[in-house]
């Protein structure tokens, strides 16, 4: 597998708290100090370009609470050899933003969503924010930040009798509502009693709407396999990071808030680039720390077996 995506986490902050990520609102936050700026974010990215990187997604934390993040979204979309410029947002502060982020070149947004009612919502998240997500989803199709997809972790006793209202929404609307397995993340989250695998998920979907066709989404940027419910004008995608191991097949690398660069999600291993940056180091040496991480990124053929114990919120999922 070519290694030609980058997840960049612009901040560790974020607006929820919800209880598969940072329920207790004790993330430990990044100095601000800390925290990469937009050149050196524009730098990283345009480098990373270089060696291979065609699709850049930014992520947090809440990546819309960073401020002036649609001046970053123009300074990105202008780095010739990306070939998509994407974003994850809890979708709280999208609709008053989304015309502006797909003027400065963004591509398309994921919108984490894990309910469609307004109570469980609150109950994952901590917020009564339902309203502005749907408002924010609707007005992404609108402007053409497609296609839109649906991130909802499903948690056991707390929010799988929402799985046919969020399949629902891929039958009405033009959006990918994909199904990802809860991952506990040691001392930030619930334990792995919550956990349900995905094919408990689609023993539901398929009781509810029959049985799935399977379909293939151009451009995928991981491990989602798609199936669509008869008749629907979208479709729906299960990521079973807990059941199945995929990483023979992983395509992407993580750039924290703070500068570090991990080839997996649940690595040991970490580069620091914001070091080298900070100490004047010329893109040439950026360039072979680079060229290092993805020769050792391609020649990995598992990676996700040696910490458990991480926050999602810092390093951006």
């Amino acid at each position: 597998m070519s290694v030609d995506y980058l997840r960049v986490s612009v901040t560790d902050r974020c607006n929820l708290r919800c209880v598969y990520c940072n329920p207790l609102g004790k993330c430990d936050f990044v100095e601000r100090k800390e925290i990469l700026t937009f050149e050196e974010i524009h730098r990283l990215v345009r480098l990373f370009v270089e060696c291979g990187i065609r699709r850049i997604r930014l992520t947090g934390g809440e990546p819309l609470v960073r401020k002036n993040i649609i001046d970053l979204v123009r300074q990105l979309a202008t780095i010739s050899g990306i070939e998509e410029l994407s974003l994850t947002t809890n979708g709280v502060l999208l609709e008053p933003m989304a015309a502006e982020l797909k003027d400065a070149g963004l591509n398309r947004v994921n919108i984490s969503l894990n309910s469609a009612d307004g109570d469980c919502y609150r109950q994952i998240t901590g917020f009564d924010f339902l309203s502005n997500v749907i408002a924010g989803m609707y007005k992404a199709i609108e402007v053409g930040l497609t296609p839109v997809k649906i991130n909802s972790v499903i948690i056991k006793d707390i929010n799988v009798f929402q799985i046919p209202k969020l399949v629902k929404m891929s039958v009405h609307l033009p959006v990918l509502v994909r199904f990802i397995e809860y991952c506990p993340t040691g001392k930030y989250t619930k334990s792995s009693s919550y956990y349900v695998p995905n094919r408990k998920v689609r023993e539901i979907i398929e009781r509810g709407f029959g049985p799935l066709s399977s379909i293939v989404v151009g451009n995928g940027n991981g491990p989602a396999l798609y199936f669509k419910v008869k008749g629907s004008t979208g479709a729906i995608g299960f990521i079973s990071g807990m059941s199945s191991i995929f990483c023979r097949w992983c395509n992407r690398l993580r750039l924290t808030s703070d500068g570090k660069v991990k080839p997996c999600l649940y690595s040991t291993r970490c580069y620091d680039l914001k070091k080298l940056v900070r100490s004047g180091a010329p893109d040439q040496a950026v360039l072979g720390l680079i060229g290092r991480i993805l020769r050792e990124k391609s020649s990995y053929t598992r990676l996700n077996s040696s910490v458990n114990n991480f926050s999602m919120q810092k390093i951006g999922g």
